[in-house]
């Protein structure tokens, strides 16, 4: 498994649900901890994420492919 497919799997979904998680920690009013630190999270899933999404897919290749009339067969179904 190359670095791109670790990273559309795993690493750019991971920074998406630690914004979340900000969010919501920042809502919460039980826990202080995660209430005083909500923003910080929130921007380091940004930043995560803002580096996550500049890496891309593998690019797709197609092979050259050769069309041949021969092939075509008219009353193939």
């Amino acid at each position: 498994m190359s670095f791109r497919e670790i990273n559309s799997k795993y690493l750019e979904p991971a920074s998406m649900w630690m914004m979340i998680f900000g969010i919501v920690a920042l809502c919460q009013p039980w826990i202080f901890f995660l209430h005083r630190y909500g923003a910080t999270i929130i921007i380091i899933g940004l930043i995560c994420f803002l580096i996550t999404s500049h890496i891309g897919p593998k690019p797709f290749v197609v092979e050259d492919e050769v069309f041949d009339v021969s092939d075509h067969r008219e009353g193939k179904a």
